[in-house]
């Protein structure tokens, strides 16, 4: 699993029949900091993360074990969003309430 921050929405028209109708997100990488990271991953969306907030990402076969994406050609896709970040008994990242 890997922690990052929703960058954008990637929109792709012609695809594969097996991703039609799902939210392709790119996710910049980030460290435990919430630093970014120089990578980044095209990710199907599982659980409608939205641009600016931290998920987590899984890929490989971890990626086709959603009930979403089983059997479909994904190699990452984001399962979590986070609402808070916990290092060592100290909260270093809380999502911010919604108005």
């Amino acid at each position: 699993m890997n922690l990052g921050r929703v960058i954008g929405t990637l929109v792709a028209t012609q695809k594969d029949e097996g991703l039609e109708g799902y939210k392709l997100l790119v996710v910049q990488n980030v460290d435990l900091d919430l630093n970014p990271r120089d990578s980044f991953v095209v990710a199907v969306d599982t659980v409608g993360a939205g641009v600016g907030e931290i998920v987590v990402t899984v890929g490989g076969s971890s990626a086709r074990m959603t009930l979403p994406t089983k059997d479909r050609p994904v190699d990452t896709a984001v399962i979590a969003i986070v609402d808070y970040l916990d290092r060592q008994g100290k909260i270093t990242y809380r999502k911010e309430e919604e108005a």
